[in-house]
């Protein structure tokens, strides 16, 4: 063992920590399987560059993050850094290691990888203990031990892990998992813990994986690396251009073939195109595509008008039952851009028991300030009513669009907040049928196809246009549905009623359209 760990010193240069786990498990691992089964492992160039970034890092590592399209060898290399830190140089005495994956399917896969890694090399298998039925690797000489666990999370409670795997974090969605916090607080008690989360992109910007490499991408933390290889949106996805942008093993050992058979049929059949984007490109695509694409969402983020005074302004109000999200959301036009400032109600009591079921930061966002919650388990509709009252006193409001669902038990609370009859009728009666709902849709998408939305991030609404996914009807209209998304859209429906009502009511920007044109080119 100890010459196994041995630091090998080249003449006149000494081995860097990477270097010297690339030669040990190219010295000691054999390929698990496929044609070359038995062979020695030879790290590809992209694999080589995973571990200096891991091991070489200047400010140590922490978390390293490793995102590329699928067959790329993730789950293979994820085997030989266990291995590393079981057996190899990376060991320590009487350590935990851990894999942690959503599925039993799953992790199986890697243990399996490295069961097989063990058994094939003559010297490991000599004393690692490999515990099929339990999923577990035991080195009894080290006191060392690999456990591989699925999505319960209470089986992570109580352990000290060294290493952790996280295998397809991209299969999490929304932006928690228990079995991840479970882990990542478990490491404690350990000097220098790391983390590895290896999987392809998640669907969509709310989820976990997303807002672990977003964070990332900001550099805040020098002891987090990230590898992401993904294919710009602006490249065709059949291309081999931006299959090689997301697949760094297209060139080394994928089956190109069968990769670019892929492409073809996501290109014959629309779709499996969002299917293939995610997958293969590592682009954050839903297989249900939904209303309005990241990126534009993203191109309209503005800065946002912070006072709307002086500005006619317009509004559309989503009243959900009373123990569910509540959006009102504002709209006001300046210098031809249209500001957007929502607000959003949740019962405070059971926050965090929602936060847990829908898995979003409910609790977060109402310690930032983006969330209003309310006392008790329902949203007392009083609530609502005096921050319209707020709004119609500060500014020039010009109407209010609302579902008619629940109104009839606000608007008492209305009269009681001292809306006069004047008042009381700007606030516009909006079908949430296809009739109503599919020139609302249209009026919303031609504004932010030609950027002409200034949204500033806020984060519920910008979860509620994630998860939007639109209905059509056979005669080509189009409404939001609540049914098919993957989530809370309340936002997005209340900022098309107020962009609707905002066109019916208002002197609206000129209709331009060139600028029409141009955004369908």
């Amino acid at each position: 063992m100890r010459k196994a760990q041995a630091r090998r010193a080249s003449p006149g240069k000494a081995e860097t920590r990477a270097e010297r786990n690339i030669r040990w498990v190219e010295e000691k691992l054999r390929v698990p399987e496929g044609r070359n089964v038995g062979k020695p492992l030879r790290l590809a160039p992209f694999m080589k560059d995973d571990f200096r970034a891991i091991y070489d890092n200047p400010h140590g590592t922490r978390r390293a993050i490793i995102s590329r399209g699928r067959k790329n060898a993730k789950t293979t290399e994820s085997a030989m850094i266990l291995l590393l830190h079981l057996c190899g140089p990376e060991m320590r005495p009487n350590s935990q290691l851990f894999s942690a994956a959503q599925s039993r399917d799953q992790a199986a896969i890697l243990f399996a990888l490295a069961a097989k890694m063990v058994r094939l090399s003559p010297e490991l298998s000599a004393y690692v203990n490999v515990r099929d039925t339990a999923k577990q690797l035991h080195c009894a000489e080290l006191g060392t031990l690999y456990r591989a666990l699925s999505a319960d999370a209470s089986t992570a409670y109580g352990l000290s892990p060294v290493l952790i795997v996280h295998d397809e974090l991209g299969q999490v969605k929304g932006p928690k998992s228990e079995l991840y916090e479970a882990l990542e607080t478990a490491t404690a008690a350990q000097d220098e813990p790391l983390s590895i989360v290896i999987s392809t992109q998640a669907p969509t910007e709310a989820d976990l994986l997303s807002v672990l490499i977003d964070d990332a991408m900001t550099g805040a933390d020098p002891r987090t690396v990230l590898r992401f290889q993904t294919a710009a949106m602006e490249l065709d996805p059949f291309s081999e251009e931006a299959i090689r942008a997301a697949n760094p093993a297209f060139d080394e050992f994928m089956n190109k073939a069968e990769v670019l058979a892929m492409a073809a049929d996501a290109k014959r059949m629309p779709s499996r195109q969002p299917e293939y984007e995610n997958l293969v490109l590592n682009r954050r695509v839903e297989a249900q595509a939904p209303f309005i694409a990241r990126p534009i969402w993203l191109a309209n983020t503005g800065d946002g008008l912070a006072d709307f005074k002086g500005l006619p302004v317009y509004g559309g109000l989503d009243l959900s039952e009373t123990n569910d999200l509540t959006a009102l959301v504002l709209v006001a036009p300046d210098a031809g851009v249209w500001h957007v400032r929502p607000t959003f109600w949740l019962p405070a009591e059971g926050l965090r028991d929602r936060s847990r079921k829908d898995r979003v930061p409910y609790d977060t966002w109402a310690s930032q300030g983006h969330l209003t919650t309310v006392p008790g388990r329902s949203i007392d509709y009083e609530w609502v009513a005096y921050r319209l009252r707020e709004v119609f006193d500060l500014y020039d409001v010009r109407s209010i669009a609302f579902d008619r669902w629940n109104f009839k038990h606000l608007k008492p609370w209305l009269e009681k907040a001292g809306f006069t009859e004047e008042e009381l009728a700007r606030f516009v009666e909006f079908g949430q049928g296809f009739v109503s709902m599919s020139p609302a849709l249209r009026e919303l998408e031609a504004s932010l196809l030609n950027e002409k939305i200034a949204h500033g991030a806020h984060p519920v609404l910008t979860m509620c246009a994630a998860n939007a996914v639109v209905q059509t009807d056979p005669a080509g209209n189009r409404k939001l549905s609540k049914s098919r998304s993957r989530g809370r859209i309340d936002g997005m429906v209340a900022l098309a009623m107020a962009m609707a009502t905002a066109a019916t009511h208002s002197e609206a920007p000129p209709f331009d359209p060139a600028d029409w044109i141009a955004s369908y080119a």
